[in-house]
């Protein structure tokens, strides 16, 4: 399909409803839509986020700049924290212990430094700073269109 794209003019419009998913298939799909953006240098790509697009759905949402970003009057969007529920259970000898807590550590530490390279990438050039998203993502934040467009998280409401 790309092959005919890039023949076409105008933009090219992505439109997405989900009530959220898999974060790592998000960032695939966000290293998809930039390799498509070199790709067709001459088309402009476009968002647009329709009734709901919650958690992943606003991970990809950030693979557009803002002012390619736009939301159906009706949209709500869900920004949150990543998600993780593990039991970990702690069982023999202290030292044998270590390593299983330490690599525990690094996954969290990971997700903490994807988690927030994506916020980033979701605040970049609007009125939201990362303190604020971080504070209200721990407790869900829904955004709805007229606030996201105020906020300039979207170029507006379509």
């Amino acid at each position: 399909m790309l092959n005919q794209a890039e023949d076409g003019e105008g933009p090219l419009i992505i439109d997405m409803t989900t009530l959220g998913g898999d974060p790592e298939l998000a960032r695939r799909m966000i290293a998809e839509v930039d390799a498509a953006r070199k790709r067709l240098k001459s088309r402009r790509l476009v968002f647009v986020g329709k009734t709901v697009v919650y958690s992943a759905g606003c991970t990809f949402m950030a693979a557009f700049p803002p002012e390619d970003r736009y939301l159906t009057s009706d949209t709500t969007l869900l920004i949150h924290c990543r998600q993780l529920q593990q039991t970990i259970e702690l069982d023999g000898p202290i030292r044998m212990l270590l390593p299983k807590l330490e690599a525990m550590i690094h996954q969290l530490d990971t997700g903490i430094e994807l988690e927030r390279d994506n916020f980033q990438r979701l605040i970049d050039n609007t009125d939201v700073k990362m303190d604020e998203l971080l504070e209200k993502a721990l407790y869900n934040w829904y955004v709805g269109a007229e606030e996201a467009a105020a906020r300039k998280l979207v170029a507006g409401i379509v």
